[in-house]
């Protein structure tokens, strides 16, 4: 075919198709920005929520967002959570082959001939009306424990964090598909038009002792549509980028130049048909509703000192894990969907006699607080608030048992210790349980894809049946795989 004739087809079916999704597509743009007019200045519509898919929930949710505290790097189980006596009768002796040979751990310890029992390094005590074993190094989060449900029977595939990470967040260990969060904001949509529905808050540990990554794709959209993807704020200036306006640029001013865009826009999207213009133009609406309700969510003034405190002394600094907390509160008042605050500096290799008690100081009074928070202004029973990392830790040491100030623990897939609140799970529960040397889940065993379904379930979600068609089949969080724990819910 002549190139020009060729050309000229293409244009013509482009813009068929382009035109005749318009009507389709300028609907599901309305139900985009919530039904508020591009042209409306100074946004005055009232505040409402953006619909998610047709005939969702399932059922009756017990929840209505999620506040995932993500602790990268996983916290060691056999000293916080699950206690062994018999690793302090077996220190320094070779841990039972029948546990750990042949078993995969990382290159750390992978070829490490002598694995020496490790006992825990901390107090164990029992705690609450449950009786729930917590270590000294956690006693905000032990005066809680009554609120809790302690899963000790979780057990993961990836031996190395980011596929480990991965893998908790997608359902997958190789990066691409979508994240936990983008598939609520996809079923369930937003219950406010004012802040996404999917937002994102990172710390570290200030000695940085841990080489951790934040990687987008923890709180992607993979192949959902870009516009369910998490929003990450920053841990500094202005939570999103560019949010403020240029000096010298009235809110008027700006109204009308998104008014222009999104003309510019429209043009565009009927021309092409292209749903990520549609996208594009919700997120710059969202971007300018933010501009309003951003600076009200981190003022942080008409906090009582009372509850400033029970975070902790970092609350006021922008970017600390106690900022993060209290600002997940705040997300969650104001209808935020699912909050993901994740926290790296727990991959204690080398130094555990000193950082782990450091990681437990940082985090422990706000996790506690934040429940206790949720719990106060009556959210905690339709906030699901669930805590843990990506793996456990060996009960075995690497490197040697005369290097003391060495003492460190590999990463360990085959049994691990999370916790849940609210949100309609038992509180005041433990469920699962480990052998004498908290090796292995042996009772109630929970996969990844198990906590995956009950968290969905809890929000109204039968698993199997949130799906996206993608290259030809349907994909979704679970896989094909996960059953919901239902003995650990109300």
């Amino acid at each position: 075919m002549d190139p020009l004739l060729e050309a000229k087809a293409h244009y013509t079916r482009r813009q068929f198709f382009g035109r005749s999704v318009m009507g389709v597509g300028t609907a599901a743009l309305a139900s985009l920005l919530g039904g508020d007019a591009l042209g409306a200045v100074g946004g005055s519509a009232p505040r409402r929520g953006i619909p998610g898919l047709p005939d969702l929930p399932h059922f009756a949710p017990k929840a209505k967002r999620v506040i995932y505290l993500f602790q990268n790097g996983a916290p060691s189980h056999v000293d916080l959570f699950d206690y062994k006596p018999t690793l302090r009768a077996w220190h320094g002796k070779q841990i039972p082959d029948e546990l750990a040979g042949g078993k995969r751990f990382s290159t750390m310890t992978g070829n490490q001939t002598a694995r020496p029992v490790l006992a825990e390094i901390t107090k164990f005590s029992q705690h609450g009306k449950s009786g729930a074993w917590v270590s000294d190094f956690l006693p905000k989060i032990a005066e809680i424990s009554d609120d809790l449900c302690f899963v000790k029977s979780m057990h993961t595939e990836a031996v190395n964090h980011a596929p480990a990470i991965t893998f908790f967040m997608t359902g997958s260990e190789m990066a691409g598909r979508p994240s936990m969060g983008a598939w609520l904001s996809y079923g369930l949509g937003s219950e406010t038009e004012d802040l996404p529905a999917f937002v994102v808050m990172t710390s570290r540990d200030k000695e940085a002792s841990c080489g951790q990554i934040f990687y987008d794709f923890y709180w992607g959209s993979g192949f959902l549509p870009t516009k369910y993807q998490g929003v990450a704020f920053r841990g500094a200036g202005d939570p999103v980028l560019y949010l403020s306006n240029p000096k010298g640029m009235s809110r008027e001013v700006r109204r009308g130049m998104l008014d222009d865009l999104a003309q510019l826009n429209e043009i565009k999207r009927a021309e092409f048909g292209d749903p990520e213009i549609a996208t594009r133009i919700a997120q710059y609406e969202m971007a300018y509703r933010m501009q309003a309700s951003v600076p009200d969510l981190t003022d942080f003034s008409k906090e009582t000192p009372a509850v400033l405190e029970r975070y902790g002394p970092e609350v006021k600094r922008q970017g600390s894990y106690a900022y993060n907390c209290l600002m997940a509160r705040r997300l969650a008042e104001r209808g935020v969907r699912f909050i993901q605050v994740m926290h790296a500096g727990w991959d204690q290799h080398r130094n555990l006699n000193s950082q782990l008690k450091i990681q437990c100081e940082d985090t422990d009074a706000p996790s506690a607080a934040l429940i206790r928070d949720l719990k106060k202004r009556g959210l905690l029973d339709d906030t699901l608030v669930i805590w843990g990392g990506e793996f456990g830790r060996t009960p075995f040491l690497q490197g040697k048992i005369e290097e003391t100030k060495q003492w460190g623990r590999d990463h360990h897939p085959y049994a691990f210790t999370i916790f849940m609140a609210g949100g309609g799970v038992k509180p005041g529960f433990t469920y699962g349980a480990t052998d004498d040397f908290g090796f292995n889940a042996t009772e109630n065993r929970v996969h990844v894809h198990d906590l995956q379904a009950t968290i969905l379930n809890q929000l109204g979600l039968n698993h199997e049946r949130l799906t996206y068609r993608f290259q030809g089949r349907n994909f979704r969080l679970t896989d094909v795989h996960g059953k919901v724990v239902r003995d650990i819910l109300a």
